[in-house]
Order: C-alpha cells, then sequence, then structure tokens
C-alpha cells in the first residue's frame, strides 16, 4: 500500500479547495488535494451560464445568511473581491460589470479554473482525481491506537485511487486537515454529505440544512392555472420574512424561478406566503389609475399590457376582474380599480416546496461556525481540523457572493493550516 505524508491535505477540488490550496503551498506548506471525481473545479465551470459570476464588488456580510452572522466578516475583510480581480487580471482573463455589481467572465469559465490550477501548479500543490476516501483517522487521539508514520501526522486518509484499468489503495496522513468537499446541492457535480458526517464523527455540531437559491414549485391546483404562462417572466419585487429583492422572475412547468425567485428562497421556509409585487415601479393607486386612465376608452387588459406580458395579464383578467372586463377603464369604479392595483402589488402564493438539492446553487446550514475559528477556520476543539467554503453554514445570495466566501475562506484557512 502507497504511503505518503503532506502538511496540508485538502477534501474537495472546488472553489474553496483549490484556493486553499493555493494559498497554503505559497507558504512553502506541501499540499494535496483529493478530489472524489475525474476533474475539479466542475461547479465553477458550470456557473453563471458557463461565464463563471465569479464574484461580486458590493460584498458585505449582510450578503450572506448564518446564525451566526458576524463570522463571515474577517474573512471577508482579508481577502475582498478586489484581490480576486487581481489574480483573474493577473492570468490575462477578460471580465465584464453586469447588474448589481456582478463580474462575469467574458470567456468561459474554464478562464477562472484554470488560473485557480496554475496558481496551484505554480506552488506545487499535488492534485489528485478520482479518489474515493474509504476512512479518516485522527491520529493525534491516541485513543485510536494508532502509531503515526510521521512525526507531525494528525489526520490519516485511507482510499482507493481509481483510473479507468485499475484501483490502488493508498493511505496519506497531514499535519493540517481542510474540508472544502462543499453541501448537498448539485449531487451529478459532487455534491455530498460527506463533510458533515466528517464534523459529526469529530464532535463538531450541523445545523439543520435546507436547499438554497433554489426554484419553487406550485401545487397542482395553481400549477394548473398557470400552465399557460410557462416560459414568460416578470420584472418583479418578491418579498419574504422582511426580505425583498427586485429582479425577474420566471414562470416554469412545475412552478417559479428566475433570479428573484432564487434570492428569496434563501429566506422561505415551508408554509410560508411569498408576495409578489407584479408592477415594483407604480408606488401608489392614484399613479396607477393616472396611467391606466391615459386610454380611458380600451379594456384594463389593453392598459396592462404596457406593464406585463399579454399571457400574464390575460390570467390576472380571468381571476382578477372577469366581471369588468368588457369595460372600458373610466366605467371601472374607482374603488375596483385601487382593489386591482393592490392586488398586483401584493399576490400572494404559497409555494408547495422547492426543487430540492438537485437544483439548488447552495446547502443552506451546514457546520456550525460558533465551533470554527473565524480567523483561522480551525475547529475549536480539533487540532488540525479546518472547514471552509459551502459546507459551513454560511450562504451568500445570488450574484457572486458565495464564490467570494469561496475564496475568502480557502484563502485564511491555507493562510494558517
Amino acid at each position: 500500500m502507497k504511503f505518503e505524508y503532506y502538511d496540508v491535505i485538502i477534501l474537495g477540488g472546488g472553489a474553496a479547495g483549490l484556493m486553499a490550496g493555493a494559498s497554503a503551498a505559497s507558504r512553502g506548506r506541501s499540499v494535496l488535494v483529493l478530489e472524489k471525481s475525474n476533474m475539479v473545479g466542475k461547479k465553477i465551470l458550470m456557473s453563471g451560464g458557463g461565464r463563471c459570476n465569479f464574484t461580486n464588488l458590493n460584498v458585505t456580510p449582510e450578503n450572506f445568511i448564518s446564525n451566526n452572522p458576524y463570522f463571515p466578516t474577517s474573512a471577508l475583510s482579508r481577502y475582498r473581491p478586489e484581490d480576486f480581480i487581481y489574480l483573474v487580471e493577473s492570468h490575462g482573463i477578460n471580465y465584464e460589470e453586469r447588474k448589481h455589481g456582478q463580474l462575469f467572465c467574458k470567456g468561459s469559465s474554464r478562464e477562472v479554473l484554470n488560473a485557480l490550477i496554475k496558481e496551484c501548479s505554480r506552488n506545487e500543490v499535488f492534485i489528485q482525481t478520482n479518489y474515493e476516501i474509504t476512512e479518516i483517522v485522527d491520529s493525534s487521539d491516541r485513543s485510536n491506537r494508532i502509531i503515526p508514520k510521521h512525526p507531525n501526522s494528525n489526520f490519516i486518509i485511507k482510499g482507493i485511487k481509481r483510473n479507468k484499468k485499475s484501483e490502488e489503495r493508498s493511505e496519506y496522513c497531514c499535519e493540517s486537515l481542510i474540508v472544502a468537499t462543499g453541501g448537498l446541492s448539485i449531487p451529478t457535480l459532487g455534491g455530498s454529505g460527506f463533510g458533515y458526517e466528517l464534523a459529526e464523527k469529530c464532535d463538531v455540531e450541523i445545523l439543520s440544512t435546507q436547499p438554497g437559491l433554489v426554484p419553487f414549485v406550485l401545487e397542482d391546483n395553481l400549477l394548473k392555472d398557470l400552465r399557460n404562462l410557462s416560459g414568460v417572466s416578470v420584472l418583479s419585487e418578491i418579498s419574504c420574512h422582511q426580505q425583498s429583492f427586485s429582479e425577474s422572475f420566471l414562470f416554469t412547468h412545475k412552478g417559479l424561478s428566475g433570479p428573484s425567485v432564487l434570492q428569496i428562497s434563501n429566506y422561505w421556509k415551508p408554509g410560508d406566503f411569498i408576495c409578489i409585487n407584479l408592477i415594483p415601479e407604480i408606488k401608489t393607486a392614484p399613479q396607477f389609475e393616472d396611467l391606466i386612465l391615459r386610454k380611458p376608452n380600451v379594456m384594463l387588459r389593453t392598459a396592462m399590457k404596457d406593464f406585463l406580458p399579454k399571457s400574464l395579464v390575460s390570467y390576472l383578467e380571468n381571476n382578477w376582474w372577469n366581471e369588468h372586463r368588457n369595460i372600458p377603464i373610466n366605467k371601472i369604479p374607482q374603488k375596483i380599480i385601487k382593489e386591482i392595483y393592490e392586488r398586483l402589488g401584493h399576490w400572494k402564493i404559497c409555494p408547495a416546496g422547492t426543487e430540492g438539492y438537485r437544483t439548488a446553487e447552495v446547502t443552506l446550514g451546514g457546520v456550525d461556525t460558533n465551533s470554527v475559528s473565524s480567523k483561522t477556520f480551525e475547529v475549536k476543539k480539533c487540532k488540525g481540523l479546518y472547514f471552509v467554503g459551502e459546507v459551513l453554514d454560511v450562504t451568500g445570495q445570488l450574484g457572486g457572493y458565495n464564490f467570494q466566501w469561496a475564496w475568502a475562506s480557502g484563502y485564511a484557512a491555507g493562510s494558517f493550516a
């Protein structure tokens, strides 16, 4: 059986893992990245529609959700968007700013992945793919009755290297172990609960998890009523639990998706209503009345097509003002106009659920940050064990925030591991 020692071993070759590897190796540490799939950075490649929304110019701790809201502050202040932008520019990657401060590659997401791999290569990080971990032993715990094969060894990783024609059992040991295995989101790209299982084994608390940045599904009767709207996009403001997001949403054959829906899904709990403002640019009932009365002799559906897609107006007419559908606007009582305005601004829907981890971009909850140092990311009760990235109970909003968390947390852990 093959045996090797590294100062730092990183579990997971995603965004946080690769950044942690480059960071640790830049300090002269010997580093090994273990990735269970056939390649590193799969989520990087698919992100941003293949253009990788790699950070956001407006990152603040308030853009993140955690049971401990102060935890992300330290790492985010030490590795800022400007730092990753410098890395991107140093590799000659062209990028562009889109709405809300989001930065995307002009070319392919692969450029960002290649930059991270080059940073790892430059610092002699060894990357092992197709590696299945079978056991992790805390060799510093003498109750395990294991004699370390290296004087600095705190952890022993046992597993199997796989290739097309053979399998090879191997053992690695390390002083520092960084867990960057991600969460449960998008299992086809490697999402799993491995990091949570390891944390529990090391007596680290796991906070309940749920899918985040995920589309909603609707109950069958409502979905049937909305079936003709599949594919229709609407600029709106969606609110839940005193959080609001003004972006587009999309009717799907299962329910609702689009940026504003993904954003609010981070704050939604089963059984909650979401409130949709279909006309966020119209602030008052008198303003609404003034706008539609510019065409006083037409039906309300005709005037409403200036604000909303035709198919959505047809649905609303059938369900909200059917008895006034053939009455000119100037003949509809002002009271009714006001009621219609109120409904347009406060359309309440109770989603039946979400599409789950299969399509979720992130996992809410995870490793309790109260168990981890916000400076070093080392577990307080387990010397040499670190958790970074999505596996932690820190989740960013849509728009490059989760990548910035991966860069910042990976850099921080790599600076101390």
